[in-house]
């Protein structure tokens, strides 16, 4: 007698080699910090509302909401490339293709119809096609996986306290601060000018064509899981019942869509879409200037954007306030839910493999004019081709970047692993 195999439809799970594993209950909440950190930032976005507008007080509140979701859901680009490469296991690719389609519809009704507050005027997020896309997603692609944190996966693990990533966001700083100074030698790299579909086709015709695609790619990931049966991803500890929402783990989906509606907030607050990486080249700026040197006088900063990014106040910067905003939110999250943790010893091939991982994603990010936030979600989002190329680059530099990891004593995911 012969069986057959249950059909199974597409939005039944992929198959793993094992059931996923059963979390572990969360641990007690770390109230006093907890608190310090509400006290701390309430009063930074009170101060920020009183000198610099509501519109910045606003930005720093949506990046407090975008450093909770990212740490409740722990939504990471990272992770999820590096099981897909390893292994096969595309659950964290399909939960970056839920908060792109989201993405997608928001910024089409957004910029489609110019909703703005605060006067703002929404705009898509275009970058040109050329060598600086492509090499430096690669080099991004590399640098995550030895850094361990992608930009924003970065600002929420130094929120909730992990000290490896602390020396990743260092690094981040300072190969931003290099691309900076030597920018004369890559400013004009060849490339073509930005495509943006809703030029060609329409708002719907883009946010149609962006949904498609990504279908295209859960169905792709689909079957590259079913054919390689991976393992199944790991889950961090959670509260149970209604107490999960402020001290568990949230399912993937539910991050993507509650960062999709932040980061959507963001673009019709500030005009433009939710970035993280420009604000790493500002304070590496700013602290040069704190110690004496003259940053200002270099290419970079002379450009009318930047200049007036730079002679302007850190926490007057729309993508500074949403990045401390991230950790700050990482931190309530992490702290509501016992799991905060300063790691106080780190192996020194790990803090090597995270300074250089960063510096790495650090010029990377600049020569791409964007990271996995800017450049890929931002761009996909808008209908830009350039968000797609961004993507694949980064994907090629993430398998190089595995082979990396071992030579600084990283793991990577194996089939043989009971969870990857």
């Amino acid at each position: 007698m012969t069986t057959t195999a249950p059909a199974r439809s597409f939005l039944t799970p992929a198959p793993t080699c094992a059931a996923p594993p059963v979390p572990d209950p969360a641990a007690p909440g770390q109230w006093r910090p907890l608190a310090s950190i509400g006290v701390l930032g309430a009063a930074l976005i009170t101060y920020v509302g009183l000198a610099h507008g509501a519109r910045q007080a606003v930005l720093l509140a949506l990046g407090v909401g975008l450093g909770v979701a990212l740490f409740h859901s722990r939504f990471g680009f990272t992770s999820a490339w590096r099981q897909l490469v390893a292994v096969g296991n595309g659950a964290g690719l399909r939960a970056h293709a839920v908060l792109l389609g989201t993405t997608a519809t928001l910024f089409a009704l957004v910029i489609g119809t110019g909703t703005g507050l605060f006067g703002s005027e929404p705009a898509p997020s275009a970058g040109s096609l050329g060598v600086g896309l492509v090499l430096g997603a690669f080099l991004f692609g590399i640098g995550m996986q030895l850094g361990g944190a992608c930009a924003s996966g970065t600002l929420f693990a130094v929120g909730s306290g992990q000290g490896t990533v602390v020396l990743t966001l260092f690094g981040f700083i300072a190969g931003s601060v290099l691309y900076t100074w030597a920018y004369p030698l890559v400013a004009d790299l060849p490339a073509l000018p930005a495509v943006v579909l809703s030029e060609h086709i329409g708002w719907f015709g883009s946010w149609a064509v962006t949904i498609v695609a990504l279908l295209a790619v859960v169905a792709i990931s689909r079957a590259v899981q079913a054919r390689r049966n991976p393992p199944p991803t790991g889950v961090p500890p959670t509260a149970r019942g209604v107490a999960r929402i402020l001290r568990g783990s949230w399912p993937m989906w539910v991050g993507a869509v509650t960062l999709a509606v932040l980061g959507a907030g963001v673009l019709v607050v500030s005009g433009g879409a939710w970035g993280i990486t420009s604000a790493f080249a500002l304070w590496g700026a700013k602290a040069l200037q704190a110690i004496g040197l003259h940053p200002e006088t270099w290419a970079y900063w002379q450009q009318p954007a930047q200049a007036k990014s730079l002679a302007g106040p850190v926490l007057a910067d729309k993508t500074s306030l949403t990045d401390i905003g991230i950790m700050i939110g990482a931190a309530v999250a992490a702290t509501a839910g016992g799991a905060w943790v300063m790691h106080r010893s780190i192996p020194w091939r790990t803090a090597l493999a995270a300074v250089i991982g960063g510096i790495v994603m650090g010029i990377g990010a600049r020569l791409a004019s964007g990271c996995n936030i800017g450049a890929y979600l931002a761009g996909i989002a808008s209908g830009s081709l350039s968000g797609w190329i961004w993507g694949l680059a980064a994907l090629a530099g993430t398998w190089v970047g595995l082979r990396a990891r071992p030579l600084f004593g990283l793991a990577n995911p194996k089939p043989s692993d009971s969870v990857c």
